[in-house]
């Protein structure tokens, strides 16, 4: 059974070194069976960990600050920077000026709990027709709610604003309560597809049951639809959306350079992971994971034979990992192909190095503030969303020398 630590015993194991535990396979599940490739890294807490800013290598610049940050993405050509707050508002940030102001058109949204705004990204066609996706809870019939995303026009002429907001992909069902909407978007390096990271909902059983397409990873098409050729297309009774199901709360959710997918995902005490995501693969919560629930029952860890696709890369005790990168950029090029993400109740920077489908050694670095979003900016810096204190937003280049 997994211990929980508290912030000093967490920060102390940060010095603690990631350990390789090798020879360790997934479950034959549906969709990968070598889903850790031989072997899967294993973080005592971060991993390797700076806990002093001498040791950093980068230098951090707080650049602006916000009320309640979840996500942000910066548009193509201009490298101006949208940035949503769970409260509602879309900001577009002025790259050059640092000057903002409030998109209008924004939908309304629950602001509940876990509930609000969510992700943000633009289309890929984004340069000719200005279309971008976001995500958000809205309100349901008797109290319930769900994630939905959206698609938009957005006008950057004059006063900004989203123009033909249009509601494309729901969560199904809706549940009462506040808690693992997920909601993370992304785009496939072809363009042709969206994917969606959908959570239980604190339901547990969800996750398992592909009749709806809670607890998964949906893949759609640009207009929301459920794509050609998804695993359980055509099969009565299935979600036709699902690409991968058998998770908790997958709120990171990124494709890397080679078109692999990842995703990062918040388990329960002791159990975060970094999975590769492949197609028809079933991830095993709430049947497995490397952690405990939080009433202190134990869970089934990730065995060999399990049926399930276990992850890459967990963590003990718990980060809270809250989104996702893969960096590609210039600027630290012995970062190129590697995992980053952003740990809320872990503080930290959290850094893994990815060798193609492979997790190798991890390290992190102590920000003292909860990270919510990473991003990479256009001259390939990497940016830091903070979603507590200050809410600031950060950019890190090289450090000198």
């Amino acid at each position: 059974m997994t211990r929980h630590r508290t912030r000093p015993a967490l920060l102390a194991s940060l010095a603690a070194s990631a350990a390789l535990v090798a020879g360790c396979s997934p479950g034959s599940g549906s969709g990968s069976g070598d889903a850790l490739d031989g072997g899967r890294t294993a973080a005592g807490a971060q991993g390797d960990a700076s806990a002093s800013e001498e040791d950093r290598p980068f230098e951090v610049e707080e650049v602006d600050r916000f009320d309640q940050p979840w996500a942000m993405t910066f548009l193509p050509g201009s490298g101006d920077l949208l940035v949503t707050e769970r409260d509602g508002v879309l900001h577009l940030r002025d790259q050059d000026t640092g000057e903002r102001v409030e998109v209008a058109g924004v939908p309304e949204v629950v602001d509940a709990g876990q509930g609000g705004l969510g992700d943000v990204v633009t289309g890929p066609s984004y340069a000719e027709d200005g279309t971008v996706y976001l995500s958000w809870v809205e309100a349901g019939d008797a109290g319930t709610s769900g994630a939905v995303v959206g698609r938009a026009r957005l006008v950057t002429d004059g006063e900004p604003r989203l123009d033909g907001l249009e509601v494309i992909w729901r969560q199904s069902p809706t549940i009462d309560g506040d808690g693992h909407f997920s909601h993370r978007i992304a785009v496939d390096p072809d363009g042709r597809h969206l994917v969606v990271s959908s959570g239980d909902r604190q339901q547990f059983d969800p996750a398992q049951d592909t009749s709806n397409n809670l607890g998964s990873i949906v893949r759609l098409t640009l207009d929301g639809d459920p794509a050609p050729g998804n695993p359980l297309a055509d099969q009565d009774g299935r979600s036709a959306d699902i690409w991968s199901w058998g998770h908790r709360n997958p709120l990171g959710l990124e494709f890397a350079p080679d078109g692999t997918l990842w995703s990062s995902e918040m388990g329960p005490r002791g159990g975060d992971e970094l999975n590769r995501i492949e197609e028809g693969g079933n991830y095993g919560w709430p049947e497995a994971s490397d952690g405990s629930n939080y009433d202190g029952s134990d869970i089934p860890d990730h065995a060999d034979g399990d049926g399930f696709v276990a992850p890459v890369a967990w963590w003990d005790p718990s980060i809270s990992p809250g989104s996702l990168m893969v960096y590609d950029g210039e600027q630290f090029p012995d970062w190129q192909g590697d995992a980053f993400l952003g740990a809320l109740s872990g503080q930290a920077l959290v850094r893994v190095d990815l060798d193609g489908r492979r997790a190798g050694a991890i390290e992190a670095w102590d920000m003292g503030e909860r990270i919510r979003a990473v991003e990479q900016g256009p001259d390939g810096s990497v940016w830091l969303l903070e979603d507590a204190g200050a809410g600031r937003l950060l950019r890190l280049t090289p450090t000198e020398g």
